[in-house]
């Protein structure tokens, strides 16, 4: 690592309050070229800047949380590709570890006088464990992340038995949700045959009801997928906007408080100056 990197490390390390005035004096110490790479620099806000300082100051949870991270993933793919995986306990681990990095950043970040949002911090921790591709230098994240959707896991061939296993679990699924009256579903056992013909697991021919009832079943299935999409960009909308809002805050704060400051020097030096003024009255008479 060479001696700007290091300095620059330390940016990062520091409160979030601190970054820009040291960023600047930091500029002001270095070459021309130097200079200009550390006044490029990105101020963080304060969900990545919370992430960072789980890399700098809690290592051990950081890495135990990107761990995880490629378990899960290599167990997704596995199961894709038809090998043997443990999926749930995987899943079940990085959400764990997930949990405990938020819990680290929230710490982290309360003694510093922040306070980052929970679900921002997990959605950013999940999508940095789960990245195939490093969004940047750890400990120098500026912004925060979503997690990825499918895209994650492009290039994989699902096999045969990859394919066979989502279709079980999406036909459980559909049993379940059948069962607590959500959707009117064809059970999953009902099979077409060779010729196109729809039949039961029994072999009874289906009937138009049943097919009325699936294309039903699919449409509500539908609405519902959209209506939980709507919600989550919703959610995550006012989110982004009470994040925005609280830098805005945070913002107008410390102006106030450099204005408040500037004012009481101010103070300060004219009763000086109305008392030197007084005494040099006394001394002259």
């Amino acid at each position: 690592m060479s001696a700007l990197d290091a300095k620059i490390d330390e940016l990062y390390r520091l409160p979030l309050a601190e970054f820009t005035s040291a960023r600047n004096a930091l500029a002001k110490s270095l070459s021309k070229d130097d200079a200009k790479v550390v006044k490029a620099l990105e101020k963080p806000t304060v969900v990545p800047w919370a992430v960072n300082q789980v890399y700098w100051r809690a290592r051990a949870t950081y890495d135990r949380l990107m761990k995880s991270g490629e378990k899960l993933r290599a167990a997704q793919i596995a199961a894709l590709e038809g090998r043997a995986a443990d999926v749930r306990g995987a899943g079940e681990a990085h959400r764990r570890a997930i949990t405990d990095a938020v819990a680290e950043a929230e710490r982290l970040a309360s003694a510093s006088g922040a306070k980052p949002g929970a679900d921002p911090l997990a959605r950013t921790f999940e999508s940095l464990s789960l990245a195939t591709t490093a969004p940047g230098q750890p400990g120098r994240l500026t912004g925060a992340l979503q997690p990825a959707g499918f895209e994650a896991l492009l290039g994989v061939t699902p096999s045969a038995e990859g394919r066979q296993v989502r279709s079980t679990k999406s036909e459980v699924r559909e049993v379940r949700e059948a069962r607590s009256g959500k959707l009117a579903v064809v059970k999953p056992a009902e099979r077409r045959t060779t010729n196109a013909e729809p039949r039961t697991a029994n072999g009874e021919r289906r009937t138009p009801n049943d097919e009325r009832l699936a294309r039903a079943a699919a449409k509500a299935a539908e609405k519902e997928a959209a209506r939980a999409a709507a919600e989550q960009k919703k959610h995550e909308a006012a989110v982004k906007a009470a994040e925005a809002h609280l830098e805005r805050v945070q913002a107008a704060e410390r102006s106030a408080r450099e204005t408040w400051e500037r004012a009481h020097d101010e103070l300060l030096a004219a009763r000086q100056a109305l008392t030197d003024v007084r005494r040099s009255r006394f001394r002259s008479s």
